[in-house]
């Protein structure tokens, strides 16, 4: 099931893992695993990367990060197979996504021997990219019928949790998810307040704002990884801010 409309669907560059997530969700599903079992598994593979990274073994780091990106799909896919969605997934996710962005980030800055100041400025060039692409992908699927029940263009409180969910964990994972997101996303709100008045946005437009979503930065790392620009990696992603500029310039002057 897809979390946009037909009409409204286009081609992501950060989702090539979604063939593969919907082939293990659908076997999934005949079984008890849960979605949030899911997620901490891309977390267990996560943690593999970094690992990888620290010791040199830059092939199975860029494995680890792309298996990363793949399971991170199945989780969201297998909750609407068995249609139990959840605050406790979602936000876990995020929450993972946060943190592991860092130490990958921190490992690679250990291995190159980079500025940790400048590491520490990719991180968060890294999570504003993340959100620019956010924002807009979930204003689209706000704005049509999309299947995704958990993410709201704003967070402004807790919510309801869902039957077979606890409330607290609920409550304690928005807490810590607006910590880790809050600043970034409203940055972005600032840059573009009025974008969650559109209708929808041109294929093209989403596929370019693709190249900020998570799987397709941990894509790049892995590639620039395997060819030995490991010491390019923490710049790039601070230069690579430059374009959302100019996606906002888009979305605010010609859309």
């Amino acid at each position: 099931m897809s979390k946009l409309a037909a009409e409204n669907k286009f081609f992501d560059l950060s989702d090539y893992g979604r063939p593969a997530a919907r082939w293990w969700a659908n076997y999934l599903s005949e079984t008890n695993v849960t979605p949030v079992q899911v997620t901490l598994v891309f977390g267990l593979c996560g943690i593999a990367a970094i690992c990888s990274i620290l010791f040199g073994y830059y092939w199975f780091a860029a494995f680890f990060l792309i298996l990363k990106s793949i399971i991170d799909a199945v989780d969201g896919e297998l909750a609407r197979l068995k249609k139990t969605p959840s605050y406790t997934g979602r936000y876990l996710d995020s929450i993972f996504d946060s943190i592991l962005n860092f130490l990958f980030l921190l490992a690679i800055y250990c291995v190159t021997e980079s500025s940790f100041y400048l590491m520490v400025v990719a991180y968060l060039s890294m999570q504003l990219q993340c959100s620019l692409y956010n924002y807009y992908y979930v204003i689209l699927r706000n704005a049509t019928s999309g299947s995704d029940m958990t993410s709201k263009i704003f967070e402004q409180k807790v919510p309801q949790a869902f039957p077979g969910e606890n409330q607290k964990t609920v409550y304690i994972l928005y807490h810590v998810f607006n910590a880790l997101y809050f600043v970034f996303d409203k940055t972005i709100q600032l840059l573009d307040p009025k974008a969650y008045k559109s209708k929808s946005f041109p294929s093209w437009f989403m596929t370019c704002i693709s190249i900020y979503g998570l799987g397709f930065q941990l894509l790049i790392m892995g590639v620039m990884l395997i060819v030995g620009w490991s010491t390019c990696i923490i710049p790039f992603f601070i230069g690579y801010s430059i374009l959302i500029l100019l996606f906002v310039f888009i979305r605010r002057n010609i859309l």
